[in-house]
């Protein structure tokens, strides 16, 4: 009965405030514990009150950690979710300044920059080697435009680099052998990464304006990250619908990330702009991270992995793509893949 009695005389008391801090709360947990109040009391007195701060996800695991009644931890549950609009609450330390950004470059600087990243990627299938390597796609659809992909299938696919020129030889298709021809696969394809995606953007006659947006790191590399926007008059990035059904030239814009030490790019993104309603794809964006890659004993930039996004009405395309297994290019060089498995395996020198 002295339990009860103190449980009854804590409701009582409390009853007049009906709020709590997070701390006052975890108070109670813990001497409901140790009293050992039964589950359905401290939910019932529980439910008599509102949190006046955001219970945090530390604070509410400290209460569970010490192990309350079931249905109590639903209602501490149910009460964090109810604070998460609340402020955070006091912990008395000072806060603790966030580090200054760093100051952008000077225009120089960023003129500088942005002029020798252009002059790399202008030049930069001149110094690319003979190669072979594999590109493995997956394939996502979201019927209901939710954000929420199944993947459909996987395409490996043989990609030669030869005389400055890419060539697509289809391998498997959802895992299995397929001599189908890389343009004629259906679905959401894409081709360029090799050098030309960078070309068309940095190209004088494109005539793309570019613009200092921000610093980011990626991978470990402080990089410059500029906006830049190509008018439809000079864009010749072409969005084929159903095999060449209909085609369209949209105007489009992204970022580039340029390394600072070393003024390459690592990261190119491009969003379609202006697509007509007319033309069976609504929205178009595309994004390509570089990295560096051993050919021979020596490193080259090549690309690592891309992702390409499409909306047809309701139905959202992904594919997400990775380059791998890069080998010096030879007229017998062979990539060979296993066609039960889920993923590529090493390639195998003929």
């Amino acid at each position: 009965m002295r339990i009860l009695l103190l449980f009854c005389a804590a409701v009582s008391l409390a009853a007049a405030q009906m709020s709590m801090t997070a701390v006052q709360l975890k108070q109670f947990i813990h001497s409901s514990i140790e009293k050992k109040f039964p589950d359905k009391q401290v939910v019932k007195y529980l439910k008599m009150y509102k949190l006046t701060e955001r219970l945090t996800d530390r604070d509410l695991m400290m209460m569970i950690a010490e192990n309350p009644g079931p249905e109590t931890t639903e209602q501490l549950k149910e009460m964090q979710e109810a604070s998460r609009s609340l402020p955070v609450p006091d912990d008395g330390k000072p806060a603790t300044p966030p580090p200054a950004p760093m100051p952008p470059p000077s225009s120089a600087d960023q003129e500088r920059i942005l002029s020798e990243a252009r002059e790399i990627a202008l030049d930069y299938t001149k110094h690319l080697p003979d190669f072979i390597c594999l590109q493995y796609t997956r394939r996502y659809i979201d019927p209901q435009g939710t954000d929420y992909f199944q993947q459909v299938d996987t395409v490996a696919t043989r990609l030669s680099y030869f005389d400055q020129k890419e060539d697509y030889k289809v391998i498997s298709v959802g895992g299995k052998l397929s001599n189908k021809e890389y343009s004629k696969l259906g679905g959401a394809i894409s081709s360029g990464e090799f050098g030309t995606m960078l070309k068309e953007i940095f190209e004088p006659e494109t005539a793309a304006e570019f613009n200092f947006e921000r610093w980011a790191k990626l991978d470990g590399r402080i990089c410059l990250v500029y906006h830049y926007h190509v008018t439809r008059a000079n864009s010749k990035w072409s969005i084929d619908w159903n095999n060449g059904e209909q085609m369209y030239t949209p105007a489009y814009s992204g970022s580039i990330f340029i390394d600072r030490e070393v003024p390459v790019v690592m990261r190119v993104t491009l969003v379609a702009e202006g697509l007509p309603a007319s033309f069976p794809i609504q929205e178009a964006k595309s994004m390509l991270n570089y990295g560096y890659q051993d050919l021979s004993g020596k490193q080259f930039l090549l690309p690592l992995n891309s992702e390409m996004r499409m909306r047809e009405g309701r139905l959202l395309v992904k594919n997400e793509t990775e380059f791998r297994n890069y080998r010096k290019y030879s007229a017998d060089a062979v990539i060979t893949f296993d066609a039960e498995a889920s993923e590529p395996v090493e390639p195998k020198q003929k």
